[in-house]
């Protein structure tokens, strides 16, 4: 059976959600039935809007006019436990073949729900950094311009807030074969695909170059 959460925080906030809902009903019963009855159909009529609204499409996002040098190609790479694996040095390398390629490499801060509501995040960003650190020396050894940041916890977001500053051409989005890959269990690359209007190149890697810390 397929997870309905995308994330263990999404999971983590719905218990909660839960919790309010059951607990403010129950607030109101206290009253009285009919205040009881009132926040539960305030509730649920405030829970139906909101899946409605979240379950439309959203739209590609437009991009503006890439600002570089005119023949500069330009690529971001998302990628987590996969950044420094042969399936992606090779793609980027292929990539680069006959153009003047630059190559942006983001490594979301990965973390848990838990850590990261209580905004203890450094020994996720410590994890990313290093992982960042061993893929840019790998792609810089094959020839490959490339220059990293660490990202988002939520890869989603890295992608958007990359793409504002770093105006790529397209992007490539790393991940681990279906049967281990959260990211392609959640739709990482589907929702790329619908949200932002760039070419997607979806490179799995089944193998790591180098060692890295499983999430």
């Amino acid at each position: 059976m397929q997870n309905p959460f995308r994330t263990e925080e999404q999971a983590f906030r719905f218990v909660w959600l839960v919790i309010g809902y059951a607990g403010l009903i129950v607030l109101g019963s206290l009253i009285n039935r009919w205040v009881g009855l009132a926040v539960f159909l305030v509730e649920t009529a405030a829970i139906i809007w909101w899946m409605l609204r979240k379950g439309r499409k959203e739209r590609p996002e437009p991009q503006a006019p890439a600002a570089h040098p005119a023949g500069e190609h330009r690529v971001l790479v998302i990628a987590n436990e996969t950044v420094a694996g042969n399936e992606l040095l090779t793609e980027l390398s292929h990539k680069a073949a006959g153009v003047n390629e630059r190559v942006l490499v983001v490594s979301p801060a990965l973390n848990s729900p838990l850590k990261h509501w209580t905004s203890d995040e450094d020994e996720a960003r410590k994890g990313a950094q290093e992982r960042l650190d061993r893929s840019l020396k790998a792609m810089r050894e094959q020839g490959i311009d490339a220059e990293g940041e660490i990202g988002d916890a939520d890869p989603l977001q890295a992608i958007e807030d990359a793409i504002r500053t770093f105006a790529p051409d397209e992007l490539v989005i790393s991940t681990h074969p279906p049967e281990r890959s959260h990211w392609l269990e959640r739709g990482i690359v589907e929702s790329a695909r619908e949200r932002f209007a760039l070419p997607v190149t979806h490179v799995v890697v089944t193998g790591a170059s180098v060692p890295v810390a499983e999430s």
